[in-house]
Formats: C-alpha cells, sequence, structure tokens
C-alpha cells in the first residue's frame, strides 16, 4: 500500500507515521515524497534467539573482530553512504530531504547508526529509527574498496545484540530481500505486523550507552 505525495517531512510527522507502520521514500523520477505499508511486512524476528541465524562465515568475521564497531558517531556519513548508487544504472530513494528529516530525528535521539570503522575510516553501517522497542531498518551499506566486505552484515549482528540487551520486541526489515533472507527474514501479513508494532512501541525502551556485547549477551 502506498498513500499520495506528502507534506514536507518533520520529525512529528514522521513518528506519527512509523508508529501506524508508514515509512517515506522519495521516488527518484518524480522527486515525491512518497509513504508505504506494504502487505505482507518483512522482519527479523528478535525471539526465539535461534530465529535470527547468522551464518557460520559472518560469525567467524564477528569474532574475528576485525572491525571497530561503534553508534551514532557518524550518522550523517552512514545515511549519505546508504543514498550512494551501488551500480551505474541504480537510482536512489534517499535525497537530500530524507537525509535532513532522518538526522533531525538523531537529533532527537529517535534515529540510531551502527557503523563499522576500520584504519580510522568509516566502511560500513546501518542506521534505523527507534520507537519505544521498535526499531525500524531502513538502509545499510559496505565500502569493499576500503576494506569493508561483509561490515554491514557484521554491524546487523552487533545491533540485533544490542536491541535484545535492551528489550525491544520488533526489528522491522519493510521488504523482504535475498540479502536478508539467509539471517531468518520473515514476510508477515500487514495486520499481523500492525499488532506486533503496537506492543512494541508502547514498551519503555531506552536506547542507553550502546556498547558491543558477546554472543549469547
Amino acid at each position: 500500500m502506498r498513500s499520495p505525495p506528502s507534506p514536507p517531512l518533520t520529525p512529528d510527522r514522521l513518528l506519527a507515521a512509523y508508529r501506524r507502520g508508514w515509512f517515506p521514500m522519495a521516488d527518484p523520477l518524480t522527486g515525491a515524497i512518497e509513504w508505504f505499508n506494504p502487505d505482507p511486512r518483512a522482519i527479523l524476528p528478535l525471539e526465539p534467539r535461534d530465529a535470527f541465524h547468522v551464518p557460520v562465515s559472518l560469525a567467524r568475521e564477528v569474532r574475528r573482530g576485525r572491525f571497530e564497531i561503534r553508534c551514532d558517531t557518524a550518522f550523517e556519513q552512514v545515511i549519505s553512504a546508504c543514498a550512494s548508487p551501488r551500480a551505474a544504472d541504480d537510482l536512489t530513494w534517499i535525497d537530500r530531504r530524507i537525509v535532513d528529516a532522518y538526522a533531525a530525528l538523531r537529533r532527537i535521539g529517535h534515529a540510531h547508526s551502527v557503523e563499522a570503522w576500520q584504519q580510522g575510516r568509516l566502511v560500513g553501517g546501518l542506521y534505523g529509527v527507534h520507537v519505544g522497542g521498535a526499531f525500524m531498518g531502513e538502509s545499510m551499506f559496505s565500502d569493499a574498496e576500503l576494506g569493508g566486505t561483509n561490515a554491514s552484515k557484521v554491524c546487523l549482528v552487533h545491533l540485533v545484540r544490542w536491541l535484545r540487551h535492551r528489550g525491544f520486541g520488533l526489528l522491522d526489515t519493510q521488504f523482504h530481500t535475498p540479502h536478508l533472507d539467509r539471517f531468518g527474514c520473515v514476510e508477515i501479513p500487514r495486520d499481523e505486523y500492525l499488532l506486533m508494532l503496537a506492543e512494541a512501541v508502547n514498551r519503555d525502551v531506552a536506547w542507553g550507552d550502546f556498547r558491543v556485547l558477546d554472543e549469547g549477551a
């Protein structure tokens, strides 16, 4: 489901929309900001713990500790990197209005980035929106040219560990992709998603002081 083009983005409008299951994307062809509420909806289950699957090779990569994992130290860099086309013919749904709107959410504590650094350079990361006990993942990137192969996947593993540690009830990925399928991404009917969302956003969950957690934390 998609809505007609909307007025300019504001933090209040974004948060109200996320609480009802809607999220915006910029149409790269028309320039319009459009809102989406897909049916079915894709999520990465946080419980039971084995529902989130970490491939053996990636688990090995995480244990190696090749990347320095940080949180919220380069939010606008992360979202700008996510906006970069992945191929010559790619179009991006993240434009300047999206970047500015989510940076505003970050400033009031409702958006976060998990980042992978190597030798002082940002080589991968992800970002999303935090409302109560729900985290809506927006986008992720890895810069292989800077040595960031698998960096975004490592960030995702650390994100899931943190969400579980803090008591989050929902990790929304919006759409199902082959990239997320290997982690156990599932699609559920929108009505079921909205029930999960309503329960999660009403949880009193603070993001806290992010730190890297060991497996099983």
